[in-house]
């Protein structure tokens, strides 16, 4: 785990390199300032000091003391250089690596977590790397060399290490042992709090209508108290630290004026060697204590790096082909050959089972069935976005897996039931269909989707600020935008999920007819819930509880499925009432 994190260091490894060095330097000055003093009070007790000595020495102390603020300067400024770079290089990995996840993968993990994992946890180990390249070379330095030079000073005294350096560590050792698992679940209580704030945000035009504010909010205390709980669980077991810590030194210290100030009495100790001692203790005890506060920082960043590692080992659910790569689609035709499918890869528990289908390039597919007929769940399977669990799916003669994935779906266009814009200009939003595309070509993709009149009646025309999600646009004016997108990919094949639903009958029939006129060759794929949207379909596929039930043209099936007769009846029957 270590060696994988390390690895996105990357072109800011010469500053984690410079940080230990200059924390070295630093150091070494801190250590040997008390000497100095130790000498300067010296010489004043034995009345040996002139005032040019003592001038001499106040200004080797400055020097050092200088030298030491560069050094720690530049060890603040390298080690905050390397730790903000790795954790850009890091979020930038896990970022790539989500884009190469399928919708099984992200279900794994939810939306909630990922993003927890990509702000907070990220943010963690951030932390603890820039204490690790800072404190991890610093503290032990300062603890090796203060030890030494306290020995020198006086090796009686000395054995007072002998005794504060084990309770310390046995502390630790306990400590860090019981709150691991306190701080792995505290960050899984942020995977909900997380959740609950995306959900509501998401949803918050919904909330708004059934006027649910006030469950809401109760909703997000209830998350916020459980985080708060968790890491009340994990910090008062964290906290022991200090005290602890300040008791030793405390201690210490105590223990060392008791029996240095019975030295002095029997001169075999000075007052300058005692301030010295004191210094070197002090030193060695803050040095223990940032070790133990790097290791509590370990303590938490260890939860949070398993769970960015857990995203980087994911493995793609869907992977690009393993048979010829290169291949290109030769035409938009699709082929399902005895599929079956489930989301949870479940044989006993099939979404889709016994699909049989042969689609010629260029012709009209409308599929029609009931809420949780499997309609989408089939589109889905012909770009990949889910693999099937048993049979073939084929596209251009070929199976979906011996394609790239950036081929197939660059042939295969889809406007799905939740429409999604980005932030960005209208221009900007449809460029995703065709980053090359004219204004012309724009324009009349509009044209196409019935959606330029509307983009023209803005002041700022194709240049008009889409919010997030584009919230500043219809729910109609969102699907025709979307619809437009697509056709600028100029697909093979185009699939449309519901996404006439938001527009007048009137206004689908206008882009059903471009669709006949602009889109020859191109497979269209069309699932609707209203009969006319696909009543001018080649063929029509009736599905019902993951099957196939019927296929055939309008007038077929009016005959043969009762199905179709029925939905066909209903919709007339309400459109004459």
């Amino acid at each position: 785990m270590i060696k994988k994190l390390a690895s996105y260091v990357k072109e800011y490894k010469i500053y984690a390199i410079l940080t230990p060095l200059v924390m070295i330097g630093e150091v070494v000055m801190e250590v040997l300032i008390p000497l100095v003093t130790a000498d300067i009070i010296s010489s004043l007790e034995n009345k040996t000091a002139t005032l040019g000595y003592i001038a001499q020495k106040g200004a080797l102390m400055v020097l050092m003391a200088v030298i030491s603020l560069i050094f720690g300067a530049l060890g603040g400024t390298f080690g905050s250089r390397a730790s903000m770079g790795f954790a850009k290089n890091l979020r930038s990995a896990l970022f790539a690596k989500v884009q190469d996840f399928s919708f099984g993968n992200v279900d794994h993990f939810s939306t909630s977590s990922l993003i927890t994992r990509l702000t907070t946890d990220v943010n963690h180990v951030q932390m603890s790397f820039m204490m690790l390249i800072r404190s991890a070379f610093r503290s032990p330095i300062m603890l090796v060399c203060a030890v030494i030079m306290a020995v020198r000073v006086n090796s009686r005294l000395a054995t007072v290490f002998l005794i504060a350096i084990p309770i310390l560590a046995l502390s630790f050792i306990l400590i860090s042992t019981n709150a691991h698992p306190r701080f792995k679940a505290m960050l899984k209580k942020y995977d909900g709090l997380n959740a609950t704030v995306q959900e509501n945000l998401i949803a918050i035009r919904i909330v708004k209508a059934f006027v649910r504010e006030k469950h809401e909010i109760e909703k997000f205390e209830l998350s916020a108290d459980e985080v708060r709980i968790a890491q009340k669980r994990a910090e008062k077991l964290i906290i022991l630290n200090m005290p602890i810590m300040q008791l030793v030194m405390h201690g210490s210290i105590i223990a060392v004026l008791y029996f240095g100030g019975k030295l002095i009495g029997v001169g075999e100790f000075d007052l300058g060697q005692m301030t010295g001692f004191l210094t070197y203790i002090g030193q060695t005890l803050t040095s223990l204590m940032m070790l133990s506060m790097l290791f509590m920082m370990m303590i938490i960043s260890v939860a949070a790096a398993k769970r960015i590692c857990e995203v980087l080992d994911e493995v793609p659910d869907i992977a690009d082909g393993e048979g010829n790569s290169a291949a290109r689609l030769k035409d938009g035709s699709v082929e399902f050959q005895n599929v079956s499918f489930s989301y949870h890869k479940d044989p006993e528990n099939l979404n889709l089972s016994g699909i049989d289908l042969s689609v010629k390039s260029g012709e009209t597919i409308g599929i029609i069935g009931g809420t949780g007929s499997g309609k989408t769940s089939l589109v889905q399977l012909i770009p990949r976005l889910y693999d099937a669990l048993e049979g073939k799916v084929l596209v251009g003669g070929r199976d979906v897996k011996e394609y790239s994935l950036k081929t197939l779906r660059n042939g295969v266009a889809m406007v799905l039931q939740k429409n999604v814009l980005f932030s960005g200009t209208i221009r900007e939003n449809l460029l995703w269909g065709n980053e090359n595309a004219t204004q012309e070509e724009i324009e009349e993709a509009c044209r196409n989707a019935d959606a330029h009149n509307f983009i023209s009646s803005f002041p700022d025309g194709y240049e008009t600020m889409l919010g997030q999600g584009g919230v500043n646009v219809s729910g109609g004016q969102k699907q025709r935008l979307c619809i437009a997108r697509a056709l600028l990919k100029k697909p093979k094949i185009i699939i449309l999920d519901d996404s006439t639903s938001a527009v007048d009958t009137a206004t689908d029939a206008k882009i059903r007819s471009a669709f006949r006129t602009k889109l020859e060759g191109t497979t269209t794929f069309i699932i609707a819930q209203r009969i006319s949207s696909v009543q001018d379909a080649d063929r029509i596929v009736v599905m019902d509880d993951g099957r196939i039930c019927d296929v055939g043209t309008h007038e077929q099936l009016l005959e043969t499925s009762e199905i179709y007769r029925e939905v066909y009846t209903s919709q007339q029957k309400g459109e004459n009432d």
